[in-house]
């Protein structure tokens, strides 16, 4: 694990959170939030996955996407529900960034919608 990809993934919490409260997102009710893993090899992701599972996680299932050079990558997201507090979702990014270490993934950070 890269200390500095893990600084961008906090740099990308604040910013996400923020530009949500300032458009006025309901920031007194839980947001879905898709964590976003990704591998070119389907046995290592299913795999991850699985990992994801059995640690408790709702786990999405995984999908095939063609990438813009004609390649094709798998994906799936892990599912949580959080209030938009920065230092939890930090953490909680810092799980998914940690697990997609270990199984040898790639994180792709979270989203999330907008909440009325």
């Amino acid at each position: 694990m890269t200390n500095d990809e893990l600084q961008h993934w906090y740099e990308h919490t604040k910013t996400l959170v923020t530009e949500l409260l300032e458009d006025g997102t309901n920031d007194e009710v839980y947001h879905t939030i898709e964590h976003h893993f990704a591998s070119e090899d389907f046995d290592m992701l299913e795999k991850a996955a699985i990992t994801a599972f059995k640690l408790g996680f709702e786990v999405e299932e995984p999908e095939e996407a063609e990438l813009e050079g004609g390649g094709k990558i798998f994906a799936f997201d892990i599912v949580t529900e959080q209030m938009l507090n920065i230092e939890n979702l930090q953490s909680e990014t810092k799980k998914m960034f940690e697990l997609a270490q270990e199984c040898k993934v790639d994180y792709d950070g979270w989203g999330t919608y907008f909440e009325e």
